[in-house]
Formats: C-alpha cells, sequence, structure tokens
C-alpha cells in the first residue's frame, strides 16, 4: 500500500498543485512535458507510483533532484489511506480506506477457496464512486445517495492493497477486479477507463482485461461508448428485473426513456454488435417481487437480446430495507424455468455476509 505522505513533499498547499494520481501513463507524460521535461520522465514517474506505490518525490531516485524539487511545488500525490480492515469466516476480505477528501470507501476481496483449501481465484470489489445516485431500493449504498467520484489512483489503489492482502495471506495475487462496489462506473467513466489503463499496464499490477469486469444498472448511451472505444473488459449489467414496470418499481434509473429496457436492449444489442462479447445479466432475487415462474420466463427473454449468460444473486438482507430473500424451493424453480428456456445460469454464492460485505451490503457510516 502506498505510504502515507512525508513532510518532504508537502511544500506549498494542495489546493495550488496538480494530483498526479488523477492521471494515467500518457497523461504524466503530458504533465512532464508541459514542465519543460522529457516525456519519459512520465514513464518513470509512472513505474514509481503504480509500479513500486511510492508517493514520496524524494524517494523517486532516477528523477533528478532539479524535478523532484519542482514536482514539490507543481504536484503531489494522493494517496488512499486503510481506515479498517475485517475477515469474514469465509476468508472474505474487508477494508474501509479514507480518501483524501475525509471521505471513505470499502473494497472487498473475495477468495474462491477450491477443496484444498487453496485460493483458485482472488477477486477484487472495487468502488468507483463514494456513494451512488442511482437509488436502487435495495441496495445500502443507494441509500446513502452521491457524495463523490474516486480518481483513477484511488481505484487502483484498492486493488493495490488487496492485492498485498492477497499475497500476504493466499501466497498469491489477485486474479480479477470487479467494478461492483461502491457507485455506479458509468457515472465516472473517464476515471474508470484510467483506472483499466492503469491495473493493466505491464509496469503496474499487469492484470488481464479479461479479467476485469464493469457493472452498470443500464446506462445506455454509456454502454455504446464502451463498445466504440473498444473497451476489452467484460460487461455486467444490473438487471434485477425482467419487465419496465417492475423495474422501475426498484430501480429508478429504469423509469428514464434513455434508460428504459428498450434503450437497454438497442444498447445491448449494439455493444454485441460492436465488440463481439458476450454480456452478463445480474440478477437478485426478492420474495415476492421478482422470482415467479413467469419472471423466469421474461427474464429468458432478456437473455436471448444478445449473446449472455445470468448471474442469479440471494438477496442480502440490508437493515432498513423492507426486501426478503426468496426461499430455496422458488429459486430452484426460477433455475429450471430458465434452464429449460436455453438459457446459461449460474447461482453466485453470498460471500463475507458476516462483515457486511456481501453484495448490495457495502456502505460508509459517514453523515
Amino acid at each position: 500500500m502506498p505510504k502515507p505522505k512525508t513532510a518532504s513533499h508537502t511544500v506549498g498547499t494542495a489546493d495550488d498543485r496538480v494530483d498526479l494520481k488523477t492521471m494515467n501513463r500518457a497523461a504524466l507524460a503530458d504533465f512532464v512535458a508541459e514542465h519543460g521535461e522529457p516525456r519519459y520522465r512520465g514513464e518513470q514517474l509512472f513505474h514509481w507510483m503504480y509500479g513500486k506505490g511510492v508517493s514520496d518525490f524524494e524517494r523517486m531516485s532516477n528523477l533528478p533532484k532539479r524535478m523532484r524539487r519542482g514536482l514539490q511545488r507543481q504536484a503531489t500525490v494522493e494517496d488512499i489511506e486503510i481506515v479498517e480492515q475485517q475477515q469474514a469466516a469465509d476468508q472474505t476480505v474487508k477494508a474501509l480506506f479514507q480518501l483524501p477528501s475525509g471521505r471513505e470507501a470499502e473494497t472487498v476481496l473475495i477468495p474462491a477457496i477450491d477443496e484444498r483449501g487453496e485460493a483458485q481465484r482472488l477477486t477484487v470489489c472495487v468502488s468507483s464512486q463514494v456513494g451512488c445516485a442511482m437509488g436502487c431500493e435495495f441496495c445500502a449504498t443507494g441509500l446513502m445517495g452521491f457524495r463523490e467520484n474516486l480518481t483513477p489512483g484511488a481505484i487502483f489503489d484498492q486493488v493495490w492493497h488487496m492485492n498485498e492482502v492477497a499475497e500476504e495471506r493466499f501466497g498469491r495475487p489477485v486474479t480479477n477486479v470487479v467494478f461492483m462496489g461502491m457507485g455506479e462506473p458509468l457515472l465516472n467513466y473517464d476515471a474508470v477507463l484510467d483506472s483499466i489503463d492503469i491495473l493493466t499496464d505491464e509496469d503496474s499490477l499487469n492484470l488481464s482485461a479479461q479479467k476485469i469486469t464493469v457493472s452498470t444498472v443500464g446506462l445506455a448511451r454509456r454502454i455504446k461508448d464502451l463498445a466504440d472505444d473498444q473497451l476489452r473488459t467484460n460487461l455486467a449489467v444490473s438487471l434485477h428485473a425482467p419487465d419496465n414496470e417492475t423495474r422501475s418499481s426498484i430501480m429508478p434509473v429504469n423509469e428514464a426513456e434513455k434508460t428504459s429496457l428498450p434503450a437497454l436492449k438497442e444498447a445491448l444489442q449494439y455493444y454485441s454488435r460492436t465488440t463481439g462479447r458476450q454480456i452478463t445479466y445480474e440478477y437478485c432475487l426478492f420474495k415476492g417481487v421478482n422470482d415467479s415462474e413467469e419472471d423466469a420466463r421474461n427474464l429468458a427473454e432478456v437473455a436471448r437480446w444478445a449473446p449472455s449468460k445470468v448471474n442469479l444473486l440471494m438477496y442480502n438482507p440490508v437493515t432498513g430495507l423492507n426486501f426478503e430473500r426468496t426461499s430455496q424451493e422458488q429459486l430452484d424453480r426460477f433455475v429450471q424455468v430458465l434452464v429449460q428456456e436455453g438459457v446459461t445460469v449460474t447461482v453466485r454464492q453470498s460471500r463475507g455476509q458476516d462483515i457486511d460485505a456481501a453484495c448490495g451490503q457495502l456502505a460508509s457510516d459517514e453523515e
């Protein structure tokens, strides 16, 4: 985890300096060039910040002293800091981070443990915002409202820290990243894409883009942008209801014509044609709301819009919300209908419930 800044690199005031952790590799090269340095110095900065986790300019030993002094006046490297960390009975780890603004965001490391007790997959569920503006009725993060967009560096730092946890506890690095933590990633579009550039860079954590998933409630225009930008990551859509009326009752985003199911259908078909990539639908089952056999048949129709698969989730209770988890019997009937309809379906097991780290449970306590 990048260390807290020392006095040697806090010359001046934060207000008049540029946070270098808002920048990817190309932007760092542009920044140093604008200040009269060769562009390769930006490459060196990138390597120190994202390859070594160093935020103190004085420790960047291959930069000229003159440049380091200039950086102290012109720039800062804003790290996030660990506040609290918990481990669940199933070895899921949740971390609470404080951002430079003082606000807090949560991140989860989810190990997939095999029968020998070894971690075959280590997934970081990363936050892209503090809070969320989408207001989904069943989600703890939605209760917070929107507070702040995270910078590319703040997104990266979450994965960096959890990578250290993974190495320490499981003896291997993080394998997957999912943008399924706090916030709607496509409302922080540029920062999310920049963070993916950083995470997949060979001089950083060198993650495979195919092991990264961006999850959205269904912002149609931005889904088309993802296709046009040829993002090589996976796309997941938080669907949670297969018809407009039900979806609008639990997900306010669906009430707008530009983000309703018909708009989403058009966007996903465009995405599929343009990228050739499969779509994953996330579907959380709520007792008496979206778990009937008719709902399953309607979901199968949605799944036929484009090549796709469906991940079913059992609801994780959130204090203050009136939703209930569907029964195992109803889940089995729901799955049976989907299979009969030819849908590729998996049931995703809840992880970290005992530390409120499961899907839909992330929220900070700040006012």
